[in-house]
């Protein structure tokens, strides 16, 4: 005969019920208009961003990013994959790719979820280019 036993959960400590505890998210870093090099709908899918870039803005390989088109409004996401350092390479791959053309203007964004106390001394990377997707600036005091 089976016999069930009441079940005992662990007790709460004041501190995990406080709400600083939750974690929000807030922008990680920006790439901030660049510029489709490439769009390839042939491609299973992604976003090939320069491998220098992504150094310098904290991202990594197959992170998940939000992009904004600012040359005709459109907005999706997808994942990051590395191109050559130094190429200035922005390419959209596969169904992104129908979402931008070749010199459209792209904001790149990441976000990432932080506590309270993270937040604290939290800002975000944003990385200004040039023309050829080079790095003109990089903030890190405010979201440009």
């Amino acid at each position: 005969m089976l016999t069930l036993q009441p079940s005992r959960r662990p007790s709460v400590t004041p501190e995990a019920k406080a709400p600083n505890s939750m974690l929000r998210t807030f922008l990680q870093a920006k790439l901030h208009r660049v510029r489709v090099t490439q769009a390839i709908l042939d491609y299973e899918g992604s976003c090939g961003i320069d491998a220098g870039l992504l150094e310098i803005a904290g991202l990594r390989e197959y992170q998940y990013i939000e992009l904004y088109n600012v040359s005709n409004g459109e907005r999706f996401t997808t994942y990051i994959i590395k191109a050559p350092k130094g190429s200035g390479e922005i390419s959209l791959n596969g169904a992104a790719a129908r979402k931008a053309s070749v010199g459209d203007l792209l904001i790149i964004c990441a976000y990432s979820s932080y506590s309270d106390a993270e937040l604290e001394n939290h800002k975000p990377i944003v990385v200004l280019v040039d023309d050829q997707n080079q790095v003109k600036q990089v903030l890190r005091e405010r979201a440009a």
